[in-house]
């Protein structure tokens, strides 16, 4: 028996899903209406992992509800996708192509099956981001304000009142 890989392209609108090795593609929006109805397309079927890459926000949600739907996820890095697909000479690049190459991997590599991270991890995750955003946005003030020359833009420091 084969085991089946389902390779995922990720996008903003869309998932492109192809079943490997059958070859079976199909295409569902990147919607809670899609999830549903990629999870009745592989119904019963035996899949071995699903492998996507990591595509920041776009992920998330298909990441949860499949992880939630009991499938065996395997996040892959996109650099480490991209380098598979050069190896194979895949020269052009659709979503159609980019799914069919990830379910290759899949099978080929079988990369690791990871659960969906749990609420409080994405939660942290985003924390984190928003704060290291945040410091380089201050870090960047910092610098421009160096080399202000306009008296109204310049940052007066408060004194310090004496001491008494």
């Amino acid at each position: 028996m084969t085991d089946i890989t389902i390779g995922v392209d990720v996008s903003k609108d869309t998932l492109d899903l192809h079943i490997h090795p059958d070859g079976s593609h199909r295409q569902v929006a990147n919607t809670t209406a899609g999830f549903r109805a990629l999870l009745k397309w592989v119904d019963g079927r035996d899949i071995a992992r699903v492998v996507f890459e990591a595509t920041g926000a776009y992920h998330r949600s298909f990441e949860q509800t499949m992880g939630a739907a009991g499938l065996p996820l395997s996040k892959v890095n996109p650099l480490h996708a991209k380098r598979f697909g050069q190896a194979l000479g895949q020269l052009t690049k659709t979503d159609r192509m980019d799914a069919a190459m990830l379910a290759r991997f899949g099978a080929l590599i079988e990369p690791p099956i990871r659960p969906a991270p749990e609420k409080i991890i994405r939660d942290l995750r985003e924390l984190h981001v928003a704060r290291t955003a945040l410091i380089k946005d201050r870090t960047a003030a910092k610098n421009r304000q160096k080399n202000l020359t306009r008296p109204l833009l310049k940052r007066k420091r408060p004194t310090k009142p004496p001491l008494i």
